[in-house]
């Protein structure tokens, strides 16, 4: 099929060279000429397993080209995929304009087209967005009316940071949302070859179901958390207890996310999670367990600020900046939070993550980080070596190899920290603290 893509982020990225892999001809599009630039050159314009040799072959094969033009976008397209930014607003409601402005630009280049033409919403939005928004929004831009000269359809994408590719070609399942079956059908054929079922709903079933999925995943990492901070007050390795309740698989209990650990971040969980309860405060209804999950999100960032308190030693490195391992992603990211944290107490903090290139960092990664801690520069390691080796206590927030590795160098009057469970006690000289085990 001939697909455009709107929006060159984590989600469009992926779509749109594993479209391309999957055989179709894909034009991405994006207002950001450095990451048109990035796919043009056959380069990942974000960090990603696997995302760079994808769109490396996917150019080489001819199958991929990107631009900032959305008429030539759409001229050579029969379905658009939107994958641009929903970000919370400060009252926790959603920022379409993203989302707006592509559909007006989409809308302005079918004014002319005679062919029928697919809209497909991948970015996470509200139920009622696309009866609400993007429709009157089309038609009005276009002249013409849904179901006539194009068809609107919801494909929320079900995609994790750092396992974004894998999880493309096996997700649990494909949901599409929309009020036409040949539209639905048409979408579907998208997937032909991806081995999953196809659930074919209505616009708002299929808008609502990927915040009943980030809620659920949100509540599973709080949960274990909670348990885990009990679990160490009372000296029971929190890791056993929770392995032996995911093994009652007949209530549908899965392992994902059910691993107690350090608070969780990111541009999906938080914002998706205020739009939801934003919402529903809309409609005078409390939800008090939704309602505290970020409450007690932010007591796991606390709780780790007065573990560190606790031991008296003023000179912390911390492994990880990013909100979870494999991604460059700082967006509210609770390491950030920490380190924030740390630094108004007067802490001399030094930070180690090979993902995080500072001469790399741009757009909302820039931003974010500018506003949270504007001196990183001067805080960042070039080395892991140099982080243990400059540091009293060590925060292992995010998982990587070298940890292990470099386990002889860490000294025996040195504290670590383990958040994500990184290595054995037994591995390392001096003191090992893990969060909840």
């Amino acid at each position: 099929m001939q697909i455009a893509v709107f929006g060159l982020g984590y989600v469009g990225a992926v779509t749109a060279s594993c479209f391309a892999a999957e055989g179709h001809r894909v034009v991405g599009v994006d207002t950001d000429a450095y990451k048109v630039q990035c796919i043009m050159e056959g380069r990942s314009p974000i960090v990603e397993r696997d995302l760079e040799q994808y769109i490396r072959r996917a150019r080489e094969a001819g199958r991929l080209v990107a631009t900032t033009c959305a008429d030539e976008a759409v001229a050579q397209s029969d379905i658009a995929l939107i994958c641009v930014g929903t970000p919370s607003r400060r009252n926790g409601s959603l920022n379409l304009e993203f989302v707006e402005r592509v559909c007006r630009q989409i809308g302005a280049a079918l004014a002319g087209r005679e062919q029928p033409y697919i809209v497909v919403v991948r970015s996470t939005v509200l139920p009622g967005t696309c009866e609400g928004l993007v429709i009157p929004t089309l038609e009005k831009a276009s002249g013409r009316r849904h179901g006539e000269g194009f068809h609107v359809c919801m494909n929320p994408e079900f995609l994790r940071e750092g396992t974004a590719i894998h999880d493309f070609h096996h997700p649990p399942l494909t949901v599409i949302g929309s009020q036409s079956s040949e539209a639905a059908d048409r979408v579907a054929e998208l997937y032909a070859g991806i081995p999953a079922e196809c659930v074919k709903t209505d616009l708002r079933t299929a808008e609502i179901v990927k915040y009943a999925n980030n809620a659920f995943h949100a509540l599973k990492i709080t949960f274990a958390n909670e348990i885990g901070a009990w679990c160490k007050q009372e000296g029971v390795d929190s890791h056993v207890v929770m392995r032996l309740l995911t093994m009652d698989t007949k209530l549908n209990i899965s392992p994902a996310y059910l691993t107690p650990g350090f608070a969780f971040g990111g541009s999906c969980l938080p914002k998706d999670l205020r739009a939801l309860v934003y919402r529903a405060h809309q409609h005078d209804l409390t939800l008090p367990t939704l309602e505290s999950i970020l409450v007690s999100n932010r007591l796991q960032i606390e709780r780790t600020v007065d573990l560190i308190v606790q031991l008296g030693k003023k000179r912390v490195g911390v492994v990880g900046l990013a909100f979870k391992a494999g991604t460059d992603d700082l967006r509210e990211s609770p390491v950030v939070t920490l380190c924030e944290h740390l630094i108004g107490k007067g802490y001399s903090l030094r930070i180690y993550d090979p993902n995080v290139s500072l001469a790399a960092i741009y757009g909302s990664n820039k931003a974010y980080i500018e506003r949270e801690i504007p001196h990183i520069h001067a805080l960042m390691c070039d080395s892991l070596e140099q982080l243990i080796d400059e540091s009293d206590v060590v925060v292992l927030a995010n998982r990587d190899d070298r940890v292990t590795q470099l386990a002889d160098r860490y000294r025996d009057d040195q504290i670590v920290i383990d958040l994500a469970r990184c290595i054995s006690p037994e591995a390392i000289r001096g003191r090992y603290i893990g969060l909840y085990w």
